[in-house]
């Protein structure tokens, strides 16, 4: 399975890389706004430290407006994958991004159906939102076991990007499931080496330690 962050913030971004276990990066607007540097120049920023895929979405909404955009966001460096929205002028967008060879992330995903027709579009990535559906009292790991059923039915070569994941847990169920990829904020990557045994074991082999050099 492939860790990716799911941030705009450079330091995050820096810091999970350290771990060694960091392949991509997802942004959006929202992520993008928290930080002061212009979001163009934000992504090439990150792009410097990341070789893997960054996810940039585009504003637009009707199909000529998302074209312009993601050719100049896939112009900033050659990771650039560019997230469109899963609505009828996205579908659209998808299958003409994909023939110019430009790399898409279909987001904001909710339903199986939608997830099958971004994939017969050409989508690099799916990221079915599973935090949102927990919101309103559905089962959003339910959906992800449904797109990968569907996937795997069809051999489709557009990958599973979680996204949307709250807490260790949703890593794990995926990773369970058989997931491409899951993105998540710095804290969930942090939270998932923690164990409260690790750390009560290690501060019983510190304090043995202790003992026996003054011994």
């Amino acid at each position: 399975m492939k860790f990716f962050i799911d941030t705009a913030n450079l330091d995050e971004i820096k810091s999970a890389a350290a771990m060694g276990v960091l392949d991509g990066v997802t942004t959006n607007p929202s992520l993008a706004a928290k930080e002061t540097m212009p979001y163009r120049e934000l992504l090439a920023e990150i792009c410097k430290i990341v070789s893997g895929p960054v996810s940039a979405e585009v504003l637009a909404t009707e199909h000529d407006g998302m074209l312009k955009e993601a050719e100049e966001l896939a112009a900033i460096a050659d990771n650039i994958v560019v997230k469109i929205p899963t609505i009828l002028e996205g579908l659209k967008a998808i299958k003409s991004l994909t023939e110019r060879g430009i790399n898409t992330n279909a987001t904001l995903v909710f339903s199986p159906s939608q997830a099958l027709l971004v994939a017969k579009a050409g989508a690099m990535f799916v990221s079915p939102f599973i935090g949102r559906l927990d919101d309103i009292s559905s089962d959003g790991m339910e959906l992800i076991s449904r797109i990968l059923t569907i996937y795997r039915n069809y051999d489709f070569e557009t990958e599973v990007l979680v996204a949307s994941s709250r807490h260790p847990m949703h890593v794990v169920e995926s990773a369970l499931m058989g997931a491409d990829i899951v993105t998540m904020p710095y804290d969930v990557i942090a939270k998932l080496i923690k164990h409260p045994l690790t750390d009560i074991g290690l501060a019983k082999f510190l304090a043995d330690y202790k003992k026996a050099a003054k011994g």
